[in-house]
């Protein structure tokens, strides 16, 4: 079974939707392995943002990660990269359909809700930023 790193960002947790994304993920089929609250460093923001350096965004980006607390997660299930980003939906909620996450609670890039890994390789990544591996279940 593959892995994905999912996490909801400080406006999905200040407005309440942490338990919403974990439904909407589970009810699809997706099985929680892994989930802490934390508060997000900038030096963790770094490194996990790291290939947005360079671009424009990027101080915004780290501004508002550190902003509160992050709910960090790992799923598991088949295809689980691709499955959580389609239930996520268009990184841009302007864009994002309606039934996805981004799509039904979101409208500005930044603060879209929830964060998700785009390949298997990224997962293994932000996954190993995030959790140790014996917190995995």
């Amino acid at each position: 079974m593959a892995k994905t790193f999912v996490m909801v960002k400080p406006d999905g947790v200040r407005r309440g939707l942490v338990g919403e994304v974990i439904r909407r993920l589970e009810q699809k089929g997706l099985k929680l392995k892994a989930m802490k609250l934390i508060q997000v460093t900038g030096e963790l923001a770094a490194r996990h943002y790291a290939e947005h350096q360079s671009k424009p965004f990027y101080p915004e980006l780290i501004a508002f990660i550190t902003s509160g607390p992050s709910v960090p997660m790992v799923f598991e299930g088949r295809e689980a990269v691709v499955v959580a980003r389609t239930i996520m939906g268009a990184t841009d909620p302007v864009k994002a359909l309606p039934g996805t996450v981004r799509g039904d609670f979101g409208i500005e890039i930044t603060e879209n809700i929830v964060h998700g890994s785009d390949s298997p390789e990224s997962a293994e990544r932000e996954i190993s930023l995030y959790f140790a591996p014996n917190e995995i279940v």
